[in-house]
């Protein structure tokens, strides 16, 4: 299905739509609820008040991405880099260094 120059409110429940291609497309305010996302591509993407719960994240790579605001919390951080550098190794440093004082 081509959808060109469209204002169009879709709803897709059970719906395969594996391999899809989306370009210059408004999604804002979209829901994903119970989406394989597995292998997904993202480029020039706004994300600004982005809400992500209960997602997997293993294996994911982001770079040149603006993070400033965002929040991590209640998550699993094994294996997790941020410039080579593990973050559990960057906490564990962080809390001795504040335990100490």
């Amino acid at each position: 299905m081509d959808l060109h120059k469209v204002v169009e409110l879709l709803d897709a429940n059970d719906a395969n739509l594996a391999g899809s291609t989306f370009v210059n497309v408004n999604l804002a305010g979209a829901r994903f609820d119970d989406v394989n996302m597995s292998g997904w591509f993202v480029k020039n993407v706004n994300f600004s008040g982005l809400a992500m719960e209960c997602a997997n994240f293993s294996g994911a790579r982001i770079t040149r991405a603006d993070l400033v605001g965002a929040s991590l919390s209640e998550c699993r951080l094994d294996g997790m880099r941020i410039d080579g550098i593990l973050v559990t190794d960057m906490l564990a440093a962080y809390r001795a260094a504040h335990e100490a004082n």
